[in-house]
């Protein structure tokens, strides 16, 4: 049916969902477009809502339904419906159904509604999902999954409002109890199934080219069908998705395209974005679906642009120096922040602080202060109880010591753990002045880190870098009212090594509790498992706690080196594995105790061998 050329009457029933019950501003955005086009709008939320929650939501609406949170966004929907009644439903043109696992609008819903009005349908969507053989959720009556509209946002018009087969559909919908029922049994079918009735569909982002490209094109093609198809919406999701669905499919860019995108056309506030994934995903996959890896240049950099930047934030280097030996090299690095910042030096005794001041003083910098503390909690310490006033002055902090990793064999292994922070952290002048410049485009970004040691004895530890580390991290963040999703099975992004760049006010929560010294344990430390360890995984959960996420910097030289490594690794290491486990092997059972020891082994096999024998005749 074609609408008439008159005002249309539209009722919305959306459904959200929420976790902690909070409404986040791009629930109220979408909600304050959507309403433009609606008579009356039916919020039906699963779960809880908070008072601010619900205050939000009134803005939009008095029709606010909190239920239980089960049956998905199905059995929302249906609670909708019964709460309005189908008589009350069949008086409107159009009945819309969406829900927040959208985000938008970037353009107007009423262009949308506009056009779709003169399409002779009785049903539509924004996008669909293309044919899918040889999968079914498990649920779906057809055996493979049909090409249907995806239910984040369907229309119905009164020519199938008012069908008894709708209804009917609806008033015997079994309450659904997963995600594969949702899909199955609701979204994948509903299309084909009433299609087959003789109900007309399409949808307003026509994506019939894709089909042998991809059957999800929000998915994996949001910024094209923005872009050049004029879609309102994006799937939340994206941010936050599995990268290994996103790898099967893609080369990875998806996310990052869309992002970028929005930014450059100035099309959606991402504020919107990062207020919501921060507050309620793991950082490692939002990390990995907008690629929060920057490589910076050695050679350029915007000086100019860098010095408008430093009149206007304060900016610190910070260091703890306890090694003479390494003096020399620290005022290296110390030598590429700008003039224009202020350096604090932390060391242990009056009279390392003569020798650094001596050393130091030839250091162009707007200010140099040098300050004796304890060693106690070596590093951390110097920064959370020696510094932690100072910094909290500044807008934007450099964080260095002179590291040395004396357990390391051989110890060229420690060395190069140090050359890989200092080289993406402080390489030289052009760098630091493009992590300035990058803080200043990425208001968002609490922290960078330099990437995490893979070398000699870290090779085994890169993939699970909590160590020791997860219970102890987990606690202080329910001391400091850190809440945030953590996962042991994630590896948080930390500055392991303790040399990294942050704004002081992504570490309010850490930087408000009064440290003192005794919380740090004395010497000598252990290698792992200590409050300092837990601390160094802690600072990118705090970050995140404040609305701010951590990234990972890598110089333009480094990064040379990082791939090297990473592709070796990739390509080669399975391999050295194999190879390695079989040269042990053979070394285990060419050895004398292995020889020795092979009688004894005979026995206890055959002693094994009478007792299972024994057992099996008493069963009998």
């Amino acid at each position: 049916m074609i609408l008439p050329d008159k005002k249309i009457k539209r009722l919305g029933i959306y459904f959200f969902f929420d976790k902690d019950g909070i409404v986040d501003q791009f629930i109220t955005y979408f909600l304050a477009d959507l309403v433009k086009s609606l008579d009356r709008l039916v919020i039906v939320c699963n779960g809880k809502l908070t008072s601010q929650g619900e205050d939000r939501l009134r803005e939009y609406t008095n029709e606010i339904l909190v239920r239980e949170n089960k049956g998905l966004d199905v059995w929302a929907y249906k609670t909708g419906l019964e709460y309005v009644g189908w008589k009350t439903c069949e008086t409107y043109d159009e009945l819309v159904l969406c829900n927040s696992t959208v985000m938008g609008p970037v353009f107007p819903f009423e262009e949308m509604f506009s056009k779709m009005r003169e399409y002779d349908v009785d049903f539509w969507g924004i996008t669909k999902t293309h044919r899918i053989d040889g999968y079914d959720f498990g649920y779906n009556p057809y055996g493979y999954l049909p090409e249907h509209i995806q239910s984040y946002f369907i229309v119905y018009r009164k020519s199938l409002i008012q069908s008894e087969q709708l209804q009917h559909y609806w008033d015997t919908m079994p309450e659904i109890q997963s995600y594969n029922q949702s899909v199955g049994l609701y979204e994948s079918a509903f299309t084909k199934l009433f299609a087959d009735k003789g109900f007309k569909w399409d949808v307003y982002v026509n994506t019939d080219d894709f089909e042998g490209i991809t059957d999800q094109p929000v998915m994996f093609y949001p910024k094209k069908l923005i872009s050049e198809r004029h879609c309102p919406i994006f799937k939340r999701r994206l941010f936050f998705h599995s990268y290994k669905d996103m790898l099967n499919h893609t080369a990875g860019e998806t996310s990052l395209l869309l992002y970028d995108y929005l930014v450059a056309e100035k099309l959606y506030d991402i504020n919107m974005i990062w207020d919501n994934i921060l507050r309620s995903y793991n950082l490692a996959d939002i990390s990995r679906q907008l690629h929060l890896n920057y490589t910076l240049s050695t050679v350029e950099a915007d000086t100019e642009r860098v010095n408008h930047i430093l009149k206007r934030e304060k900016t610190a280097l910070v260091m703890h120096l306890y090694f003479m030996d390494m003096l020399e090299e620290s005022f290296q690095l110390a030598a590429s922040m700008p003039s224009e910042t202020d350096v604090y030096i932390t060391t242990n005794t009056e009279e390392k602080k003569t020798v650094i001041e001596r050393i130091f003083q030839k250091l162009p910098c707007s200010k140099l202060q040098v300050k004796v503390i304890e060693n106690r909690g070596r590093d951390v310490s110097a920064l959370l109880v020696g510094m932690r006033e100072v910094v909290r002055e500044y807008d934007l902090v450099c964080f260095s010591h002179d590291k040395k990793t004396a357990q390391s064999n051989p110890g060229s292994v420690g060395l190069s753990f140090a050359y890989k922070c200092y080289a993406n952290v402080l390489y030289n002048r052009a760098y630091v002045e493009n992590v300035i410049t990058l803080f200043d485009e990425n208001p968002r970004m609490g922290m960078l880190v330099p990437p995490a040691p893979l070398h000699g004895e870290y090779r085994e530890l890169y993939g699970q870098r909590w160590g020791m580390n997860y219970s102890n991290t987990k606690k202080l963040c329910k001391e400091l009212g850190i809440r945030v999703p953590m996962s042991e099975t994630e590896n948080p992004i930390a500055p392991y090594g303790s040399v990294f760049w942050f704004r002081p006010k992504a570490m309010k929560k850490i930087l408000d509790k009064n440290w003192t010294f005794e919380d740090f344990p004395q010497e000598p430390l252990a290698v792992d498992g200590t409050i300092s360890h837990a601390i160094e995984r802690l600072y990118g959960f705090a970050a995140q706690a404040e609305g701010y996420y951590s990234a990972i910097g890598m110089s333009d030289v480094f990064a040379r080196i990082e791939y090297t490594n990473l592709d070796y690794y990739v390509t080669h290491l399975p391999n050295d594995i194999e190879r390695e486990l079989r040269e042990r092997l053979d070394a285990m059972y060419a050895s004398t105790s292995w020889k020795v020891s092979k009688p004894v082994r005979i026995l206890g096999e055959l002693v094994k061998k009478m007792k299972k024998r024994k057992l099996e005749k008493g069963k009998v």
